[in-house]
C-alpha cells in the first residue's frame, strides 16, 4: 500500500482519507439530527467523539485478536493501523459499548441516540469501503476481465481489481452500494409517522447483518474461528438482535412524533 503523500516522518494513505471522510460525514449527520430532537450539542459531540475513538480501538483489537499468531510475534505492529487491519464488527462493538456507558452517565435516551448513530454509521461504511479498494483488499475470488466488463464497471475499478496478476470480484463495491442504499432507505424511513424508537437500529442490524452474511461467502480475507467465518457468526447475532429490537420497539416504545425528549431527566 503506497502512501498518497510521504513526508518521511509521516505518510498519508488514501485508505486513511476514506476512513476520515466517512467519520466526518457520520459525525455531521448524527449531530445535526440529534439537535432537531432536543439533544444538547455538547453531549452528542462528546458521545460521538468517544464512540469514534473506542470504535477504532475496537476495530483494531478485534482484527488483531483473530490474527493473534501474526501479531503476537511483533506486538508493535498492532499500533500500525495505517498498514490496514480494521474490522467493522469490532468497531461497532467498541462504539456501542462507549455509547451505552456515556448515555447512562449523562442520562441520555440511549435507544433514540442509537437510531441517529446507525444512520451516520452505515453512510460511513459506504464511504470507508472505498479505502479497501485502494488497499487492494476486501475483495472476492479470482475472476476474469470479461466478467468484470460484463458488469459495466468503470475502468478504474476494473484496473484496481487487477491484483498480483489476477482479476478479483469487487465485493467492496457490492457492500458499499448496499450500505448506501440502506442509508437512503433509513433517511426516508425516519421521516415517516409510524416510526418508533428503535426501528432504525433494528433495521440497520438486520439490513447490514443479512448482506454481510451473504457477501462473506465470497470474501477471501475472512477472519476465521476454526472452520467458521467470524463475520457470519456475528452477522447472525446482529440479525437476531435487530429482530428483537423491532419486536420490543413495536410493543413497548413510543413513536417519534409523540415524544422527542433527548434527555431522560429534566435538568
Amino acid at each position: 500500500m503506497n502512501p498518497l503523500i510521504d513526508l518521511g516522518f509521516i505518510s498519508i494513505h488514501i485508505y486513511s482519507i476514506c476512513i476520515l471522510v466517512g467519520i466526518l460525514v457520520a459525525f455531521n449527520l448524527i449531530v445535526r439530527e440529534s439537535k432537531k430532537h432536543g439533544f444538547k450539542e455538547e453531549d452528542i459531540v462528546n458521545l460521538v467523539f468517544y464512540a469514534i475513538i473506542f470504535g477504532i480501538i475496537g476495530a483494531r483489537l478485534y482484527y488483531c485478536l483473530f490474527n493473534l499468531d501474526y501479531y503476537i510475534t511483533s506486538p508493535i505492529k498492532i499500533l500500525k493501523v495505517w498498514e490496514g487491519g480494521l474490522a467493522i464488527h469490532g468497531g461497532i462493538i467498541g462504539g456501542v459499548v462507549s455509547t451505552v456507558v456515556y448515555s447512562k452517565r449523562k442520562h441520555i435516551n440511549l435507544v433514540m441516540v442509537l437510531d441517529f448513530m446507525v444512520v451516520g454509521l452505515i453512510c460511513a461504511q459506504a464511504i470507508g469501503r472505498w479505502g479497501n479498494f485502494f488497499n487492494g483488499e476486501a475483495h472476492g475470488p479470482i475472476t476474469t476481465l470479461s466478467y468484470l466488463e460484463s458488469l459495466y464497471l468503470p475502468k478504474f475499478i476494473i484496473k484496481g481489481m487487477y491484483i498480483d496478476g489476477n482479476y478479483y470480484i469487487p465485493t467492496f463495491l457490492y457492500e458499499s452500494i448496499w450500505c448506501f442504499l440502506g442509508f437512503v432507505i433509513m433517511i426516508i424511513l425516519r421521516g415517516k409517522r409510524f416510526m418508533k424508537f428503535g426501528y432504525l437500529t433494528g433495521f440497520y442490524l438486520v439490513w447490514y447483518g443479512a448482506f454481510r452474511f451473504f457477501i462473506e461467502c465470497m470474501r477471501t480475507d475472512s477472519l476465521m474461528l476454526g472452520s467458521f467465518r467470524v463475520a457470519q457468526i456475528v452477522s447472525v447475532i446482529m440479525i437476531i438482535i435487530g429482530i428483537c429490537i423491532w419486536v420490543f420497539s413495536y410493543f413497548k416504545l413510543p413513536k417519534y412524533n409523540r415524544t422527542c425528549e433527548g434527555s431522560e431527566d429534566n435538568d
